[in-house]
């Protein structure tokens, strides 16, 4: 095997990557949960006045919150002991996390209506439009991200997901993969 093909032994693959995109995309929904998904203005159109905002653990009940830190606890499980159900589990929980965005969140986007029941003052008969707000973004983004990268995470062996452990928590720091062609190459160099 030639030497320009192989990497520094400190190197790792763009799948060393996988459970810090999984860390950062549950830290993205995470703060979503802390921001405000919607804002109501008033009349039908965004440049009205804005009359309340509706934060996202008012709209989810904090179950946003509950599937970030569930992923974050499921990638360290995943990489530290290697396994795949944990894995596996990362994926569930952006699944999960996209489908309270698009059955909660997404249908309510610009939706216009009364405000009586969402705000705390008595307004009878205004209406208003719910404009998002960068939790929605947030949390739109964290979930697709966070069901990807878990997907890609979910692919990978359980050997593969060993080697992603850090050299000083008994991690191989090479690429996942990689001692098969190692072990190739010095017995093509013995003959």
């Amino acid at each position: 095997m030639s030497d320009a093909r192989q990497r520094p032994a400190g190197f790792g693959g763009p799948e060393r990557l996988l459970p810090f995109a999984c860390i950062v995309s549950a830290a993205v929904l995470l703060a979503s949960e802390l921001m405000n998904t919607f804002q109501l203005v008033a009349g039908s159109l965004a440049s009205g006045s804005a009359l309340c905002d509706l934060g996202a653990a008012d709209r989810h009940h904090y179950a946003i919150a509950v599937l970030a830190a569930f992923a974050i606890v499921a990638v360290l499980v995943a990489v530290l002991g290697g396994s795949r159900p944990a894995a596996v589990g990362v994926a569930i929980a952006g699944l999960a996390a996209l489908l309270v965005f698009g059955i909660v969140d997404l249908p309510r986007a610009n939706d216009v209506g009364n405000v009586s029941s969402a705000c705390d003052f008595a307004s009878q008969g205004l209406d208003a439009k719910a404009v998002p707000q960068a939790g929605f973004w947030l949390e739109m983004v964290g979930a697709v991200a966070l069901t990807l990268s878990g997907t890609a995470l979910a692919a990978l062996s359980s050997d593969q997901l060993k080697a992603l452990r850090p050299k000083w928590l008994g991690g191989s720091g090479r690429r996942p993969g990689s001692e098969l062609g190692g072990q190739q190459a010095s017995s093509e160099q013995k003959p």
